[in-house]
């Protein structure tokens, strides 16, 4: 959110996202065996009746913090499948991954107070205090640069000067309603869509224009940047925006067409020698 250099790790979220569960299910498992793999009581109760002190902050039960992150981790690492988000339809498949938050915040409860708890090395304590403080710094100032970034609301919103968008590349601007539109150059011609790919919200933007067909960078699927459809037999759509030029300024209309709608591009020649 603060760079595009970090892109890349988006494109491969679901491959992280899979192996980080299988790094904390190899975590739980040494752990379970470990201290409560030797007695007579069944692991997993002993795991949860060794330390009943939940109105204790100094003493809270933080094993159950990761447990619950490990049952979040391991419902998104069996559902990251395509099949899952046809099967659950994307906004119940969307709904679900949402619970990466909750576990996020239990992780980070898991490990910090888990810490905090051992008192023979205040090193890792100074550790763990400084890192949550750098994370929730980090999470503040992408919130203020995307807060800053917001247009205010109007009839069209400036995107830039046409010559600043590349062929067969797209300029990425953020509406007032939150949403992204993808301004494409298709030769002498520019035509805006929604970023967000029907599939699994996929940034087009950051995609390639080939004979007037984007493919998004997560998983490939195609869109016509006239009307936001994919070509046949698929039956995929997003929606287009209007543009007009004005003042040298490239501007969308932030009222989203309705997905599938034709909308005749923008001429907008290049100058002499391109970009």
């Amino acid at each position: 959110r603060m760079t595009d250099r970090f892109k890349p790790f988006l494109y491969n979220r679901r491959h992280l996202g899979v192996t980080t569960f299988l790094i904390g299910l190899i975590h739980a498992a040494l752990v379970m065996m470990w201290y409560h793999g030797f007695s007579e009581t069944n692991p997993f109760v002993s795991l949860f009746i060794s330390n009943p002190r939940y109105e204790s902050l100094s003493g809270f039960p933080f094993e159950v913090l990761g447990f619950g992150a490990l049952l979040i981790m391991f419902l998104m690492a069996a559902t990251s499948h395509d099949f899952w988000m046809k099967y659950l339809t994307p906004p119940g498949w969307k709904s679900l991954h949402y619970l990466i938050y909750p576990a996020y915040g239990s992780v980070v409860a898991h490990a910090m107070l888990g810490t905090l708890q051992d008192q023979k090395n205040q090193g890792f304590t100074a550790i763990v205090i400084v890192g949550a403080g750098c994370a929730v710094t980090l999470h503040v100032i992408a919130a203020f640069k995307e807060r800053a970034a917001s247009p205010e609301r109007g009839d069209w919103v400036s995107v830039c000067p046409p010559n600043e968008i590349e062929d067969g590349l797209a300029r990425i601007s953020l509406l007032p309603n939150g949403d992204r539109v993808a301004v494409f150059r298709h030769g002498d011609r520019l035509s805006a869509i929604a970023n967000a790919c029907a599939h699994q919200n996929g940034p087009l933007g950051e995609g390639r224009i080939i004979q007037c067909l984007v493919t998004c960078p997560w998983h490939g699927f195609q869109y016509d940047v006239t009307n936001g459809r994919s070509p046949a037999p698929f039956t995929e759509k997003i929606p287009t925006y209007s543009l007009r030029l004005s003042d040298g300024m490239v501007e969308v209309n932030p009222d989203a067409n309705p997905p599938g709608t034709f909308v005749e591009p923008l001429e907008a020649p290049m100058p002499e020698g391109g970009l």
